[in-house]
């Protein structure tokens, strides 16, 4: 077949990627969208959310933020049958498409951060594929990147004059300015940085005891305590991990989570994407509030390869990332090949 007829096939397979969401409405059957959560946080279940142009066919949806004026970034690796390769995508609060750009980052798009900066904010991105963290403006002008840790000893050449593998999956900011990335996809280390971008140090590295790493996903600024630490989806190890902001272990919470991936809080709740099909809501003290959209029937792996009319409404794929918006609804984008944005709109 020609490309036209794949693209043409492609589409009625997914249930048209880029069909604009009805927003507000009952889903495409008519039938009312599906309820999940308990007590004060309970939502509403609204997939696909968002009117995606016709030119734009989401890959693997990793990364979602919300800027002060409510708009809604979303960060996706572009699908092959895809007209635009541009991974950034940003709408309104209300779903309507606003632009997009980030063609850079085809392939390697992954961890979103929005940060405030005096009255500015800007956007820091994770490229898997590029193996750097680049900050930019909302619009998308690039102001510095971070390559490779080569400062760090512990990335230092082995005997053979190898490089030891670099791959970052997210990055936090703390109060003071400082970076903190996670190679997540690499050695499994976190590396320092300034607000310039310049290296302070490296710590973690894999095992299994304390202040080791397997796959440090994900990574933010806990500031529900008296001081901030930095609280790490240690993923491969089924756990958080918590440091101080020189790198010390804290402490391990186990209780709640199978596959960590992210963080965003919102008023002492922090939400927490888990790759195995759901998404958890915890307290302050890291007690589960509720998981939200479960499934249980453990066939994500092979689910997230399936065309869209294969997903189950009201049930979890694999989510990646996820944050709140200003009113405390929830955004969520999953790790499918088709790529999946939805709201969970408070009730």
């Amino acid at each position: 077949m020609n490309l036209k007829t794949n693209r043409r096939d492609f589409f009625r397979g997914i249930g048209a990627v880029a069909a604009p969401a009805i927003l507000g409405a009952s889903d495409k059957a008519g039938t009312k969208r599906p309820i999940v959560g308990t007590g004060e946080f309970t939502y509403e279940v609204i997939h696909d959310w968002g009117e995606l142009p016709k030119t734009i066919a989401y890959g693997n949806t990793h990364g979602v933020c919300e800027d002060s004026q409510g708009r809604i970034y979303v960060h996706h690796t572009v699908n092959s049958v895809s007209e635009s390769h541009d991974t950034m995508v940003v709408f309104d609060e209300k779903g309507k498409f606003i632009r997009s750009w980030g063609k850079e980052f085809k392939g390697g798009a992954h961890g979103l951060h929005i940060q405030k900066e005096g009255k500015q904010e800007f956007l820091y991105l994770c490229d898997t594929r590029r193996a750097l963290v680049v900050k930019t403006t909302l619009e998308g002008e690039e102001v510095f990147t971070i390559g490779y840790p080569k400062e760090a000893e512990e990335y230092k050449p082995g005997p053979d004059g190898k490089l030891k593998k670099y791959s970052p999956t997210n990055l936090a900011i703390a109060p003071n300015g400082d970076i903190y990335v996670a190679d997540g996809y690499g050695s499994n280390y976190i590396n320092q940085y300034n607000s310039k971008g310049e290296y302070i140090r490296t710590f973690g590295g894999t095992g299994k005891e304390a202040g080791k790493l397997s796959c440090p996903h994900g990574i933010t600024i806990d500031k529900r305590g008296k001081e901030p630490l930095l609280l790490v989806a240690d993923r491969s190890n089924n756990r958080l991990q918590y440091f101080t902001l020189d790198g010390k272990h804290v402490k391990f919470s186990e209780r709640a989570v199978n596959l960590p991936c992210h963080f965003h809080q919102y008023k002492g709740v922090t939400v927490i994407p888990d790759l195995a099909a759901r998404v958890t809501l915890l307290d302050r003290n890291d007690g589960v509030i509720t998981h939200l959209g479960e499934d249980p029937s453990n066939t994500w792996r092979e689910l997230r390869r399936e065309p869209r009319d294969k997903f189950i409404p009201g049930k979890f794929i694999c989510p990646h990332g996820a944050c709140f918006d200003h009113k405390g609804n929830i955004f969520v984008v999953e790790w499918v090949e088709v790529g999946r944005v939805t709201k969970l709109r408070k009730v």
